[in-house]
């Protein structure tokens, strides 16, 4: 059984089937890709998977347990952390006040009434924070006012919040949409450290085929809402069914 169990997953908008009698099983360790033509059915199983979308049937399990029916923050309980297009950062706040806003943050949505003491001390939370940036990176950037920064710094510093707060999932949400390619395969090599150093599994939504098949372990393509493939990248490219489904151009 894998660590994310998707079974028999239906959801309808109007006379619109958006996804149909999905099945997917995400290992535990893995980077995991789902790509598909625009229209597939991508963002939709994505947002029933962090929580902003119930299903019309079917189960979604996380280490066996069901995750339907809770709220995103709940959902972040228990160690899913989600990526968006857009990196959700503290504009006006420097590097090291955003990672440090993550330390803080309780997986509950609320926010610690005392964190000194609940983290163990100023000094404590001090080290993490710079154990975060070495991470991705940035610990030459600390001070730097987070709007100032690219695109790929953005996404860099995202990725230094979502790992102080120790997740065991990474759901991706195109985590490259709008970068240069310097800033794309950064972020590349980013996700491959952090893969290799803390192991973390992730489940990649992303139309760039070169961010997908530099990470993915795995690859499900879905059209019109239902998967039609799922291989090692290897197998993908020229498979007519994934071909057929892009020529074809899925309906969202």
């Amino acid at each position: 059984m894998g660590i994310l169990e998707i079974k028999d997953i239906n959801k309808r908008f109007g006379g619109l089937q958006a996804l149909g009698d999905v099945n997917l099983s995400i290992e535990e360790g893995t980077v995991h890709a789902i790509i598909g033509p625009n229209g597939a059915g991508k963002s939709t199983l994505l947002n029933v998977l962090v929580g902003k979308l119930e299903p019309d049937t079917g189960s979604v399990t996380f280490e066996g347990k069901s995750i339907l029916g809770l709220k995103p923050h709940q959902i972040n309980q228990l160690g899913i952390s989600r990526v968006f297009q857009t990196p959700e950062i503290f504009s006006t706040l420097s590097v090291f006040e955003n990672v440090m806003i993550a330390c803080f943050a309780k997986r509950d949505g609320a926010f610690q009434l005392n964190p000194l003491t609940s983290m163990g001390g100023e000094k404590d939370i001090h080290e993490k924070v710079e154990q975060m940036l070495l991470d991705v990176n940035m610990a030459d950037k600390r001070n730097e006012i987070a709007a100032s920064m690219s695109r790929g710094d953005k996404r860099r510093l995202e990725m230094a919040m979502c790992l102080a707060q120790d997740p065991k999932l990474l759901l991706l949400d195109e985590p490259t949409a709008g970068m240069a390619r310097a800033d794309t395969n950064n972020t590349i090599e980013l996700l491959k450290e952090i893969e290799e150093k803390r192991g973390i599994t992730m489940v990649i939504i992303e139309h760039d085929m070169h961010v997908v098949f530099s990470l993915a372990n795995k690859i499900t393509v879905l059209a019109q809402g239902t998967p039609i493939v799922e291989d090692v990248p290897s197998k993908i490219k020229g498979n007519p069914k994934v071909q057929e489904a892009y020529l074809g151009g899925a309906h969202e």
